[in-house]
């Protein structure tokens, strides 16, 4: 049995199927490629099964969104080392023989993340994850490569191997031990953050992840939910203040949280200026679904949160107020 498995989840996507399995299967000779598809009312399971016999097809009973989807998927799924790939990447030859040495030399890595950069402009890196990420004090998660809406080009300045608080869900390599040990995904995210999640109970327990350029995926991004959908503000408002109260250590979580929710508000007002006002709402919406499940959530808290999760205090005050744009004017 192959080592890897290149899992693909897909909802609607017949048309990204097409464009996007041919690389995938043309230079992934490691790996056993699966389609774990969320009950697509399309053409999607027929264009698998008439076009791309060789594809292992995954059929969940419901649209369960990301983190559900891969859950209920991936019970299915044997192989050593989960590659969990977004039905919009282009792969590129080469791509998975550094993340199978990385797996194979350092036991204490868990995650890793490939460089990605943009499908649509392949000079840049591409929002989803850039060059592996990071968070700040308040959980405002940013990558090397992409702070808020600044994308860099690759100049090659992230060629290298390092290790980094989280890895893209759109191409998220992680060991399938520690995948199941983890309990795989948060179902109740539904979709967006949830990967941070991951990465930062993995953290907590001491596991490593990593990034390393020497695999490079190239994105499309916003295919399935683009970033001008309210839906999309919502995920993520609402899933970064569910992320900080099961993850943030006990003695920071309730100023973390209440400051937070103080700049989420002037994040609103932000919104409003711009005359996004669905976003606004958006934003509203968030924090009073979040209030209905937040002890919920606490108690799904585990037993260690580790203080030193940030790599800086506040990167809306380094990106607003002192102009740091790129990654490496931050510190």
């Amino acid at each position: 049995m192959k080592k890897i498995a290149v899992v693909i989840l897909n909802w609607n996507g017949a048309k990204l199927l097409e464009q996007f399995l041919p690389s995938v299967i043309a230079f992934s000779d490691e790996a056993t490629i699966y389609v774990a598809d969320n009950a697509s009312p399309d053409t999607s399971i027929e264009v698998i099964q008439n076009q791309f016999p060789s594809v292992k097809i995954i059929q969940n009973t419901g649209n369960f969104g990301f983190a559900k989807g891969y859950n209920e998927a991936l019970k299915f799924v044997e192989e050593e080392y989960y590659a969990l790939v977004n039905s919009d990447i282009e792969v590129t030859k080469n791509w998975l023989a550094p993340i199978l040495e990385i797996f194979e030399n350092q036991p204490e890595t868990a995650i890793i993340q490939p460089k990605l950069l943009d499908f649509k402009k392949k000079t840049h890196f591409e929002y989803a994850g850039g060059a592996g990420g990071f968070i700040d004090k308040f959980g405002y998660p940013f990558c090397r490569g992409r702070i808020f809406d600044t994308v860099e080009e690759d100049k090659n300045q992230y060629d290298d191997e390092i290790e980094i608080f989280w890895a893209t869900g759109a191409c998220f390599f992680i060991r399938k031990e520690v995948y199941h040990k983890l309990n795989g995904f948060d179902d109740d995210f539904f979709a967006h953050q949830e990967e941070i999640d991951l990465c930062w109970r993995a953290f907590n327990l001491g596991y490593k992840i990593k990034y390393t350029s020497k695999s490079i995926v190239y994105h499309v991004g916003g295919a399935t939910l683009n970033e001008g959908n309210p839906r999309k503000t919502f995920l993520n408002f609402r899933n970064s203040l569910l992320m900080l109260t099961k993850n943030l250590p006990k003695n920071q979580l309730f100023s973390i949280i209440f400051l937070r929710l103080c700049l989420d508000g002037l994040a609103g007002i932000q919104f409003i200026l711009k005359g996004k006002f669905k976003h606004c709402y958006a934003i509203i919406q968030a924090h009073f679904a979040f209030y209905s499940v937040v002890n919920q959530f606490y108690k799904k808290r585990g037993a260690i949160q580790k203080s030193n999760y940030y790599k800086i205090n506040s990167i809306v005050y380094r990106y607003f107020i002192k102009n740091g744009k790129v990654f490496e004017k931050l510190f």
